[in-house]
């Protein structure tokens, strides 16, 4: 069988080139308290693009991105504006 080694080293060896201008995510907090979905987005991202802070609101870290949909997915309507990275900028996946 083959070793393909742990996500964190898989990830290890995609190419990040992070916007360092502008954030392609932004949170609505208002959203988020009204519907609850603080801890849901919390807990799906793969890449723990979101966080919880001290004041309840919920934090980005956009340059950790895996640009997968999946908070978009899940998130219920008018909590997340997100769009991809401005072009050349973001994570590109390697092939194979």
């Amino acid at each position: 069988m083959a070793q393909f080694g742990s996500v964190t080293q898989r990830l290890s060896c995609n190419h990040f080139e992070p916007d360092e201008e502008e954030s392609h995510i932004e949170v609505d907090q208002g959203a988020v308290k009204a519907t609850g979905a603080g801890p849901l987005l919390v807990r799906i991202c793969p890449a723990h693009v979101y966080s919880t802070q001290a004041d309840g609101s919920i934090g980005v870290a956009y340059r950790a991105c895996l640009e997968c949909g999946t908070c978009l997915a899940v998130a219920p309507p008018g909590v997340l504006r997100w769009q991809y990275p401005r072009l050349g900028l973001g994570v590109s996946y390697r092939e194979g």
